[in-house]
């Protein structure tokens, strides 16, 4: 799964990497979250197009929006069969511009946060589906998924899966649905090579949403091993119980 994100490129380093006409100028994202604006890059009319659509794919067969659950992945393995899926499959590829992005490690009861990010400077590209849903009083909202598929054998120990990442040999493959089929494109919907992404434990602070700056890439602080505390003797006679150890509480 992948339900945080992050677009911290500069605008003109995400238009040379796409190559896009537009100039759009946007802030760096450190924590982009489902429901918000997110970028994506599409082919309109042959060439590479920028646009703003919300992230949670939203099928344009759907009646009432809020009666649909909110669909901010699609999997590798299901996107050719799904109904929310295959039509986008078919006529609406996208790219999805990314700096990284963010899973949860489940040790326990624990979720401990990672960031994982590209090996080399500059953003990746994301596979993705987009939809244009049309409402009963004309109006218009532009929707979006990223696709995801099992994890590759460095990133498996945090999590099972992540986002396909197409290579930039392959952008005008994917984004082409005319002249390739939805079954040529899934070839490409694979783990990332070994080598490409790396992660490391950062700090909580990117649980919550309102958190937006670069201290969210920061490590997490190496916790060194707590020294076990001197028993002490145990005195042979005892004239009054003593009272109990007042330790405090695990924060777990």
């Amino acid at each position: 799964m992948c339900g945080r994100y992050l677009l911290v490129s500069a605008p003109e380093a995400v238009r040379r990497w796409f190559g896009y006409r537009e100039q759009p100028n946007f802030p760096p994202r450190y924590n982009i979250a489902p429901t918000q604006p997110i970028a994506i890059v599409r082919l309109h009319e042959g060439e590479r197009q920028f646009a703003l659509v919300r992230w949670g794919l939203l099928p344009s067969w759907v009646k009432d929006p809020k009666a649909f659950s909110l669909v901010i992945n699609a999997r590798s393995d299901s996107v050719l069969d799904k109904p929310a899926f295959r039509n986008a499959m078919k006529r609406r590829r996208c790219l999805i511009p990314a700096d990284g992005f963010y899973e949860w490690k489940e040790e326990g009861k624990v979720k401990r946060p990672y960031v994982v990010r590209p090996r080399a400077d500059g953003p990746v590209a994301f596979a993705g589906l987009w939809e244009c849903w049309a409402g009963p009083n004309g109006e218009e909202l532009e929707t979006a998924a990223i696709i995801t598929c099992a994890a590759n054998p460095s990133l498996h120990p945090i999590h099972h899966r992540m986002p396909v990442v197409v290579p930039p040999e392959a952008f005008d493959f994917w984004l082409d649905c005319r002249k390739v089929d939805a079954e040529t494109a899934a070839t490409l919907l694979n783990p990332a090579p070994e080598g490409l992404l790396d992660g490391y434990e950062i700090s909580t602070a990117v649980n919550r949403v309102a958190n937006d700056s670069a201290q969210l890439l920061e490590p997490a602080p190496v916790q060194a091993p707590t020294a076990a505390a001197p028993v002490a003797a145990v005195p042979q006679k005892r004239s009054k119980k003593s009272k109990e150890d007042e330790r405090q509480s695990s924060l777990f």
